[in-house]
């Protein structure tokens, strides 16, 4: 087992290897990175962390109190769960878990499951509605705890494959910002997990042994679009090693005046230095 003498108990009884230190620290390193990159840091804040009890919010758990035990996070940290009433939603495993590990936090019980399969029928996909009413819950319980940004699990390949589902079925250049003002602009909504993928979040929490939490809403429907587009990643990704950085890259490199949106730069005023030559 690692050494615990200068690690948080989030990553006690972690394996002593070089390849999970290396995993750990680039973890680490791309979250504080990420927050440096988006100016999320407001010193003295306090932040609501989204925990579901999959493996992306452990891991999101595990790095943003590393880096404030370690005195890199100046925030203030409370760990939320939302149980959204699932059938056999295993209630006392979050709760357990935190209070092991020493985790301020807050767990809120509301039934969404119901409303939302009462209003979408099972063929259709339940995460829009899922997510809107979620959305709502965690905003309120934001306001109530003080906080001032809602912080999520989103990695990565989330933000590649909301990229792509709004290229192909939205009609438009758009995928979730690492930073977010929402409508009521009174809170931030932070992806510090923007720069880790999804494979290092899942041989990490394998690692660690958390008690993953699997979502049988929307995780049990088949057929997604979701799902295709990770597929499609997928096979990019074993045919050409290194493709999803490459991506996520140019979501980061964007032209505007490559770009065919006359909304997004002034085509009218772009002029040439000379003036035309006169017509013979």
């Amino acid at each position: 087992m690692l050494d615990t003498s200068d690690i948080h108990p989030l990553f006690h009884g972690a394996p002593d290897s070089t390849e999970f230190r290396k995993l750990r620290k680039r973890i680490v390193r791309q979250t504080r990175e990420a927050l440096d990159a988006f100016h999320m840091v407001e010193r003295g804040a306090r932040w609501l962390v989204c925990l579901s009890g999959g493996k992306d919010s452990y891991t999101l758990l595990a790095a943003l109190t590393e880096l404030q035990w370690r005195g890199l996070l100046p925030v203030e940290i409370l760990a939320c769960n939302l149980d959204q009433g699932q059938p056999n939603f295993p209630a006392t495993v979050l709760p357990e878990f935190l209070e092991r590990m020493g985790v301020k936090h807050r767990i809120e019980y509301q039934d969404t499951y119901s409303i939302v399969t009462d209003k979408i029928p099972s063929t259709k996909t339940f995460c829009a509605l899922c997510s809107r009413l979620r959305r709502g819950h965690l905003y309120r319980i934001a306001r109530e705890e003080g906080c001032s940004a809602v912080v999520l699990g989103h990695h990565r390949d989330d933000i590649l494959e909301t990229f792509f589902m709004n290229l192909f079925h939205g009609g438009r250049l758009a995928t979730m910002p690492p930073k977010l003002l929402n409508e009521e602009k009174d809170l931030f909504v932070y992806r510090p997990l923007a720069f880790v993928s999804e494979a290092d979040c899942e041989k990490f929490s394998k690692a660690m042994n958390y008690p993953i939490i699997p979502c049988d809403l929307c995780g049990s429907q088949e057929g997604l679009q979701r799902a295709q587009v990770k597929q499609m990643l997928d096979g990019w990704e074993r045919n050409s090693p290194g493709r999803r950085q490459v991506m996520f890259r140019a979501l980061m490199n964007a032209r505007p005046s490559h770009l065919p949106d006359p909304a997004l730069f002034d085509f009218a005023a772009l002029m040439r230095d000379t003036p035309p030559p006169p017509a013979e």
